[in-house]
């Protein structure tokens, strides 16, 4: 396809730059021949850094080289930094088609959207007015391997290509973005499924460790449970100075979704979740009903003058 007609897509992560997940992804697409990839991503793993943005500081872009993208930066940045410097027109010439974060270690599905690097850089995009997409693969220790973040990539690509086509025809909704997660059994995945995001979520505590101990690697899933390191040892109060105190998270246990039209539940049962998200989440009904009348009970505050 000529190189004028062919979409632009921007890749970005949470993971990193050279992250197997973004270069799968990448691999995958070129492959296809049909879009223009441009790679703006973190220069090193910014997981689970939420929506955070660098304000006080420059940030630092290093062109590298990445096998058949048109252009590719390593950027010292968050993840909704990279996305928004790679939509600006500052670093690119042109602004992207669509906007792809991913694909992410671990799923990001219910609560955990929240704290999701991956989710965040779509949804910088959308904060942009540029269409995009988050991906995430199911990734468990002991089960899944490298091969499977090509596998990933490939059964996202026919709704890439359908995105693509919508925005072309100019019927594309602007109100959302979508957030993908990809089961772990992804060669026999049951199809798509449209799904709303959960309240599913790890629930974490703090263990105590001593200082000199880094802890362990948290996962972008941010279960906690993929690393090779040592166990963090256990020390009591007495055996650290209490002017440096050192903790790890640890899993406490898990909140699930009892609905199966979820993200979580549905990726469980062997679906690809396809999730529409919005900037934030609003409040349920019997909230805003609860609140409506709190509020009228609320005396209200004098004013200056009446004082």
């Amino acid at each position: 396809m000529e190189e004028s007609k062919r979409a632009t897509i921007l890749i970005t992560n949470d993971d990193g730059i050279d992250a197997p997940g973004l270069r799968a992804l990448v691999h995958s697409l070129v492959t296809t021949n049909l879009f223009n990839i441009l790679v703006c991503a973190p220069d090193s793993e910014k997981s689970a850094v939420s929506h955070g943005i660098t304000w006080l500081h420059p940030i630092t872009a290093k062109q590298i080289q990445i096998d058949g993208a048109t252009s590719a930066f390593a950027v010292s940045g968050t993840p909704a930094d990279c996305t928004s410097l790679g939509v600006s027109k500052a670093l690119f010439p042109t602004l992207p088609d669509l906007v792809v974060s991913g694909i992410n270690k671990g799923s990001n599905c219910g609560y955990h959207i929240v704290y999701s690097g991956t989710v965040a850089g779509a949804r910088e995009a959308f904060f942009n007015d540029v269409p995009s997409i988050s991906i995430s693969y199911d990734w468990i220790k002991g089960k899944s391997n490298l091969q499977d973040y090509a596998l990933a990539a490939q059964v996202c690509i026919p709704i890439i290509s359908a995105v693509l086509v919508e925005i072309k025809n100019e019927s594309y909704p602007k109100k959302c973005f979508l957030n993908i997660d990809v089961p772990n059994n992804v060669a026999n995945h049951k199809g798509y499924k449209l799904t709303k995001q959960g309240k599913s979520i790890v629930r974490m505590g703090w263990k105590q460790v001593t200082s000199e101990t880094e802890g362990r690697k948290m996962t972008s899933d941010m279960t906690n449970t993929d690393t090779d390191t040592d166990t963090p040892k256990n020390v009591g109060a007495s055996s650290v100075s209490p002017e440096h105190l050192s903790f790890v998270r640890e899993v406490r246990g898990y909140q699930l979704d009892d609905d199966d039209d979820t993200d979580h539940s549905s990726l469980q049962e062997g679906y690809i979740s396809v999730t529409p998200l919005a900037a934030l989440s609003h409040a349920e009904v019997d909230c805003q009903t609860y609140f409506k009348d709190w509020l009228q009970s609320v005396p209200e505050i004098p004013s200056s003058s009446a004082l």
